[in-house]
């Protein structure tokens, strides 16, 4: 089977690339590096030609709102007339668990109107809705961080490794459109100060985590409802000790002991 995988040489993209290929099936990378630009719509109908299934992994390069809107309302829209064009029979596109509690950041607004407009194409849809990546950690510290403290709100996470949100969406592709959201998640459940607490003092980092109920999550405030499942959701093997393990951070604590 045919399948293009939008942003299929990304971080997700890549890994869900190779699991698709090695179950056999003919699988386009598509990206402004592999010939398919969505934004201008070159490429697109090519690589559509013959496809079964989309799996759409872009995101906007910006977390500004004009720009991440924009990004999200044109690349929608051009994936899906080409999608239309072609026949594609499944659109499975990954979104946020929380997304639409989140209507404070620009960012998520846009995040709803690509999925609207995942919704009123036609096309029959899977739209993903996963928790925050562990790999996006230190992006969210930094994002916190002012001068020698971290102000993170203590509202739970359940933090989902990229190999396991790959895994889901290779295998959610292959299967029948849920024509709504499935919902996927990491192991275990903890704060967000916890959790970015736990990291900093495994990689040395010296500023003061302070958990703050009024801390902004990119520019929305936070519930103990906002960023896990609220119903049945796919959970993902891998826990923060075992991510650590596998990461670019593995052993960072042994290497920088005092002898």
């Amino acid at each position: 089977m045919k399948i293009v995988v939008i942003g299929g040489t990304g971080r997700i993209g890549s890994k869900v690339v190779t699991r698709l290929r090695d179950q056999g099936h003919e699988v386009i990378a598509a990206a402004p590096a592999t010939g398919v630009d969505i934004l201008t719509g070159e490429g697109l109908d090519a690589a559509m030609a013959g496809t079964r299934v989309v799996v759409d992994l872009a995101n906007s390069p910006s977390f500004e709102d004009a720009a991440a809107l924009e990004f999200f309302r044109t690349a929608g829209r051009n994936v899906l007339a080409a999608e239309a064009k072609a026949g594609v029979d499944h659109h499975l596109a990954l979104s946020v668990v929380g997304t639409e509690k989140l209507t404070a950041s620009g960012y998520f607004r846009a995040k709803l109107v690509q999925e609207d407009l995942i919704r009123d194409s036609g096309i029959p849809y899977t739209i993903v809705h996963s928790t925050q990546f562990f790999e996006f950690l230190p992006g969210i510290i930094q994002s916190a961080a002012k001068g020698r403290t971290v102000r993170l709100s203590p509202a739970f996470v359940q933090p989902i490794a990229s190999e396991d949100v790959a895994e889901a969406v290779a295998r959610l592709a292959l299967q029948p459109p849920a024509n709504g959201i499935v919902e996927i998640a990491g192991p275990e459940r903890e704060t967000l100060a916890g959790l970015a607490y736990r990291f900093m003092t495994l990689i040395e980092d010296p500023r003061e985590v302070i958990a703050d109920v009024h801390a902004p999550y990119f520019g929305a405030e936070l519930d103990n409802e906002t960023l896990v499942p609220v119903g049945e959701a796919w959970t993902g093997s891998l826990n923060f000790d075992r991510w650590m393990e596998l990461s670019a951070f593995a052993g960072y604590e042994h290497e920088h002991e005092v002898h």
